[in-house]
């Protein structure tokens, strides 16, 4: 009796820690609006992010039901663009919320470290007049090289230097500097100062502006919207 009764203790055990595998849903088969209101990208720039995170989230694994690149990228970003709960997202993704909790840190940097190759303030005297002749073929002003901006990415408070991070609207954020071309493509971001940070000590104080500083433009403008405070 006591041998039988271990038989189903160990029978039990294992049941108990069999693996339960979700379907996933293949995300990547709807259509451009229902993609854009999930994750705010089209299926163009979804495939080639997954395609250029490959070699960072592709890891040799023995196990069957080892998470795809789509999966990670995908619900990754649907976290980013929605805010919506990790457990959530984990449901519909047919994966643990612990399993995207792992994951999600290996898309950041996969995505981080395809800025430099897409983000470049254009230095050079030919990108800086095609970039002029690009702006002034809009409204007709002259040597302009970016339009620059900072916004305000809302954060929950820190726990150190929480006051610096109090903007004048009075909720914690990152003020956030951003310049783009006539494309509105980003060829600058500066996302590290505290959202009490004023718009200008931040241009001063970043790469760009170091560089403008030391003559790397000689002619040109940075664009600035003026917003009353």
């Amino acid at each position: 009796m006591d041998a039988l009764a271990l038989l189903e203790d160990l029978a039990n055990d294992a049941l108990r820690r069999e693996r339960v595998f979700r379907d996933r849903e293949d995300f990547l088969a709807h259509d451009d609006d229902w993609l854009m209101s999930r994750f705010r990208f089209p299926i163009a720039i979804l495939l080639e992010l997954c395609s250029e995170s490959r070699p960072v989230l592709e890891r040799p694994s023995r196990r069957n039901h080892a998470l795809c690149v789509p999966v990670q990228v995908l619900t990754t970003l649907g976290h980013l663009a929605t805010g919506t709960f990790q457990r959530e997202l984990a449901d519909r993704s047919g994966m643990s919320q612990s399993s995207l909790s792992r994951v999600m840190p290996y898309v950041w940097d996969a995505i981080v470290g395809m800025a430099p190759r897409y983000i470049r303030f254009p230095y050079t005297q030919a990108e800086q007049a095609n970039i002029k002749m690009q702006f002034a073929a809009i409204a007709g002003f002259p040597n302009v090289i970016g339009a620059i901006d900072c916004t305000h990415v809302a954060i929950k408070a820190p726990s150190e230097n929480e006051f610096a991070f109090v903007n004048r609207k009075h909720f914690h954020s990152l003020n956030v500097q951003i310049i783009c071309d006539a494309h509105m493509s980003l060829t600058n971001v500066v996302a590290r100062w505290p959202g009490s940070t004023h718009d200008s000590y931040i241009l001063s104080n970043s790469s760009v502006g170091n560089r403008l500083q030391t003559g790397a433009v000689r002619d040109g403008w940075l664009l600035v919207r003026n917003t009353p405070h």
